[in-house]
């Protein structure tokens, strides 16, 4: 029988709408218009031969058929990007401006920059360490052109992975004990300072806010110090301060997700292009 060769481009739309969760959130990682992101995944479709993707007005959902078929198109896309590098790589320069917050730059980060940065020598990386709630403005007004971020669950950018949340103390200071709970918290925006304060509130535990930083590190010195308790992403928390959980009265928080960001000046860069996908590749479904 005669198949039908699978195209990259069709490969690349449907691997970004299934991670964007739509076809409308797909249409910046794959530089296309929303009709011609529709177009390409049905050519894919007509050329394997199944329906591949339920798709309504807010999202989409993957048949069996293409949850049997996304395995081998992102191994398709990961060998198709070594080979673009390994005869390109050293020949790409330029400049990334990319921001992160605190908490994600060394577990995270770290590992995506040690594979860039040597097979991509020609090209600078700008970092920005910063709140989400700073960098996701920037993203929009082009001042950067990648950024990984949390999110919240109205927000655009392509999902990477949920990142639980814990409650952090110190067992010198049983502040948990306390009738009204002193708790240090990020910026007014912040998503983990309103993730505290609704598990809070669920349970109908009383609290004061005692301690405002807009830093992790600050947030370390709160708690450190005695002075409070604070709620941080779960890769974030020193080894010698301690989880807090149920056995010490704290309810259960919503986990963070963690998405990665594109500035629509961006598209045009090669440079981004592949950081941006080394960034996806690497860290989709990489946290505990």
């Amino acid at each position: 029988m005669n198949y039908q060769d699978l195209q990259i481009d069709w490969l690349k739309c449907f691997v970004a709408v299934v991670d964007a969760g739509s076809l409308s959130n797909a249409t910046a990682s794959v530089h296309r218009s929303q009709s011609a992101v529709s177009m390409q995944l049905k050519k894919l479709e007509l050329a394997v031969g199944q329906k591949l993707l339920i798709r309504n007005n807010r999202h989409t959902e993957l048949t069996t058929e293409g949850q049997m078929l996304l395995g081998y198109a992102r191994r398709i896309l990961d060998l198709h990007s070594e080979v673009q590098a390994a005869f390109h790589g050293e020949e790409l320069v330029g400049q990334v401006k990319l921001g992160v917050p605190d908490d994600y730059a060394a577990k995270y980060l770290t590992p995506v920059l040690r594979n860039f940065a040597p097979r991509f020598g020609g090209v600078e990386i700008e970092l920005t360490c910063e709140q989400s709630t700073s960098l996701i403005p920037k993203i929009a007004s082009n001042d950067l052109d990648l950024a990984l971020v949390s999110r919240d669950n109205t927000s655009r950018g392509t999902l990477l992975f949920h990142e639980p949340m814990v409650w952090v103390g110190t067992p010198q200071f049983e502040l948990w004990r306390r009738e009204i709970l002193p708790i240090a918290v990020y910026e007014s925006a912040s998503l983990a300072r309103r993730s505290a304060i609704n598990s809070l509130a669920l349970q109908g535990k009383p609290y004061k806010v005692v301690y405002n930083s807009s830093s992790l590190a600050g947030q370390i010195t709160a708690v450190e110090s005695g002075l409070a308790v604070a709620v941080f992403t779960q890769c974030s928390v020193p080894s010698h301060l301690t989880i807090l959980g149920e056995e010490h009265g704290l309810g259960p928080l919503e986990p963070m997700e963690v998405s990665v960001y594109r500035s629509a000046h961006s598209k045009k860069s090669q440079a981004v292009d592949y950081l941006y996908d080394l960034l996806v590749r690497t860290l989709r479904n990489s946290a505990v």
